[in-house]
């Protein structure tokens, strides 16, 4: 279609059943990387030819994505990748609060492999607050909630959150020099980790809920101001989230 950018992604290689998987990381990678922008009107099919596949597999991604708002469709024009706005910032914590709370409890009953793999991960988290790198801050913050929800031995509620937090991104992700600094984001995992580690899933499930609420809140607040809404975030959030 004309006056749509190209998008410079890397084919993909595959056979059919995993093309739509393996569609749905590159576009998250692509978001996450700038290389799809958010509010550009884009073509389905000058993704696929980007990627070296069918428009299938594409569009299949797309649709998926689209469930959680990321994507909008627009008819025979293309698709774009959304802001969320605060409501959406609101929604997208719920479902977090309602999925990674009982994983952190559930967390608590794994092996002794699993909890030394997760000091490694919280030590990356701490390794990277002390060299004051947000990017990979972020990076090994979402690497150590993926860890904890594999620990829970939910692979489809990983990938769910992994998406919905690809979605927070959007807005700036991080609430680092914002409200709060690296290490005090560090500090809010350390009780998660240290009850999972000990085996005691109703503080690992506390502390979470408390470190989701936190982070959630903040968001919505930065995210109302940005809008320019005079929308009490407050409000909102009691309301999607009590």
């Amino acid at each position: 279609m004309k006056n749509m950018p190209q998008i410079p992604m890397t084919p993909l290689e595959g056979n059919p059943p995993s093309l739509t998987e393996r569609a749905i990381d590159a576009i998250r990678t692509a978001i996450r990387e700038g290389t799809l922008v958010p509010g550009e009107l884009y073509s389905v099919y000058s993704l696929a030819e980007s990627l070296g596949v069918s428009r299938s597999p594409v569009r299949d991604a797309l649709l998926r994505l689209a469930e959680t708002r990321m994507v909008r469709f627009e008819r025979n024009r293309g698709f774009r990748i959304i802001m969320p706005g605060p409501k959406e910032l609101v929604e997208i914590f719920a479902v977090r609060l309602a999925l990674e709370v009982p994983a952190a409890r559930m967390a608590a009953r794994s092996d002794e492999s699993a909890r030394d793999a997760l000091r490694a991960a919280f030590d990356d988290l701490q390794s990277a607050a002390d060299a004051d790198n947000e990017s990979l801050f972020m990076l090994r913050d979402q690497q150590l909630h993926g860890l904890i929800l594999t620990m829970a031995g939910n692979v489809l509620v990983r990938r769910t959150v992994e998406t919905l937090r690809d979605a927070i991104r959007l807005v700036g992700a991080s609430t680092a020099e914002k409200s709060r600094t690296l290490h005090s984001i560090q500090a809010e995992h350390a009780p998660i980790v240290e009850a999972i580690i000990r085996g005691d899933g109703t503080s690992a499930a506390s502390a979470m809920d408390y470190h989701l609420r936190e982070t959630g809140l903040l968001l919505t607040r930065e995210a109302s101001r940005q809008e320019g809404e005079g929308r009490d975030a407050e409000a909102l959030w009691k309301a999607m989230t009590a």
